[in-house]
């Protein structure tokens, strides 16, 4: 028991996060084996087990909720023809410059037709669907897939925020009418809370994008954002309005209950999940390192047995039958018997954000009794072992209300009215988001929120498509009556 307040001698991890989270973040991935950024080509990088470990729970989540939704798993080719991604012209002109080319086979061979590597995958899946879709019972469709997308990003890289492959799920759905369409948009946006909020405690706002910055080639983009520590807000899933202007350029009819031949209407959805860990990471760790949410984290429990001399294996032994009844109970537990000291492995634990440490020494052994201790507050309390697994499940459930509590009582006083140009650069500075009435959100704003993002570094998100917000005066720019109420924001 003495080794339970045992210090190591130095912190594996403390750096503060709010007040220099650029440094924070490079240094917890490199720390906590997130990601290696040695691998040699800018903005490629491994993901590690921890980092992959968690991610495939989140996949697992979002993935179990659009099963339930309906949606139904495929898999797509990583290349797509240069012919099928030109279909589209407004969708080319948008991601051509991001797309990485093949066009060599071999030492010295040439492809017929240069392929790309999809920056999305509309041009991949829709001259199928062309061929899938003939009547009106073979709607709706509703698809999915998991799967890396690779775009030669400008901006600075950054693993998991900003990267140039990146992990995420797509969904393509075909419909009969654009009712149907504005449906799904909605279940997408609940799908977005369902998880992202509910189950990895992030919280967001949700923007209709205005049409200079809408998904290219769709009608209307709906995107959820949320507040990274420096202020900064980065997007998490879009969905997207595809209205029939893919159908027209891919040929996707169907015959209605008339026999009459009509075009179909499509929506698609891109939940990035590396980007939304990198979100998570940054909202919910603190100074010490990682606090991964319980439902999420690749072990939830990790039992540290403490021991000196004769008690070593009495405790080892003990320590493994917890770990087993964790086990069996469906817990993901790790027993770590290695030879480090406590307070090495109490610090080691913790900077990995492993939310829930059961420590057993001998006087618990003899009093039938563990240490539980909670990443999330910092705090421990003694417990009965047959009351173990009862504590450690409602104990996860309360880890999981407190981060996400936690993280939305950081939105709180985060957004702020300006109605100049000052006062939106002043408010971004301080580590808001502006908002502000507005000329329009159709292109002829463009110029103005080009101007914005010139002086302030903020770009308007959009509107609020959960609050109905009336614009008063004019754009503080053109001086034009406005007609929407935008948010601006620096991001990522």
């Amino acid at each position: 028991m003495s080794g339970r307040n045992e210090q190591s001698k130095s912190a594996i991890f403390d750096i503060d996060k709010e007040k220099n989270f650029p440094d924070w973040y490079g240094e917890i991935c490199r720390v906590a084996e997130l990601a290696d950024i040695r691998y040699g080509v800018k903005g490629f990088t491994p993901f590690l087990p921890w980092s992959l470990m968690t991610m495939n729970n989140m996949f697992d989540i979002l993935e179990e909720v659009l099963q339930r939704k309906d949606h139904l798993p495929m898999l797509f080719p990583t290349v797509i023809p240069e012919s099928n991604l030109t279909k589209e012209a407004h969708h080319v002109a948008g991601f051509v410059p991001q797309v990485f080319w093949i066009q060599d086979t071999g030492e010295d061979g040439k492809l017929e037709e240069r392929l790309a590597l999809r920056p999305t995958s509309e041009t991949a899946i829709y001259p199928m669907y062309a061929l899938w879709v003939r009547s009106w019972r073979d709607l709706p469709l509703k698809r999915y897939q998991r799967c890396s997308v690779f775009r030669s990003e400008v901006k600075s890289t950054r693993p998991f925020l900003r990267g140039r492959e990146f992990l995420w799920i797509e969904s393509h759905n075909v419909f009969t009418t654009h009712d149907e369409v504005m449906a799904q948009v909605q279940e997408d946006l609940e799908t977005t809370k369902e998880v992202v909020t509910d189950n990895f405690g992030i919280p967001a706002m949700v923007f209709r994008r205005t049409q200079w910055d809408k998904f290219p080639g769709g009608l209307n983009t709906y995107a959820a954002d949320t507040r990274m520590p420096d202020g900064k807000v980065i997007q998490l899933p879009s969905t997207h309005d595809l209205g029939d202007n893919f159908a027209r350029a891919f040929d996707i009819k169907f015959l209605n209950e008339n026999n009459e031949v009509m075009y179909a209407w499509q929506t698609c959805y891109g939940p990035a999940i590396s980007r939304i860990f990198g979100a998570l990471i940054s909202v919910h760790g603190d100074n010490k390192g990682l606090r991964l949410p319980f439902k999420i984290a690749p072990y939830q429990i990790v039992v540290i047995p403490i021991y000196k001399g004769k008690d070593a294996e009495m405790v080892k032994e003990y320590s493994r039958k917890i770990q087993k009844d964790l086990r069996k109970a469906g817990f993901r537990v790790y027993l770590d018997d290695t030879d480090n000291t406590p307070g090495w492995k109490y610090n080691f634990w913790e900077m990995k954000g492993v939310p829930i440490r059961v420590e057993i020494g001998p006087r618990d052994i003899k009093e039938n009794k563990a240490v539980l201790f909670r990443r999330d507050s910092m705090k421990r309390e003694t417990i009965g072992i047959k009351d173990l697994k009862k504590r450690v499940s409602a104990l996860g459930k309360e880890i999981d209300t407190n981060l996400r509590a936690e993280a939305e009582s950081k939105l709180v006083g985060f957004v702020v009215d300006a109605d100049a140009i000052g006062a939106i650069e002043d408010a971004l500075d301080k580590g808001k988001i502006a908002r502000t009435s507005f000329c329009t959100t159709e292109m002829e704003g463009q110029p103005c929120a080009d101007e914005i993002k010139e002086r302030t570094g903020g770009e308007v998100r959009g509107t609020r498509i959960d609050a109905d917000e009336q614009p008063a005066g004019v754009c503080p720019v053109c001086g034009k009556i406005a007609t929407a109420v935008v948010y601006i924001a620096r991001s990522y």
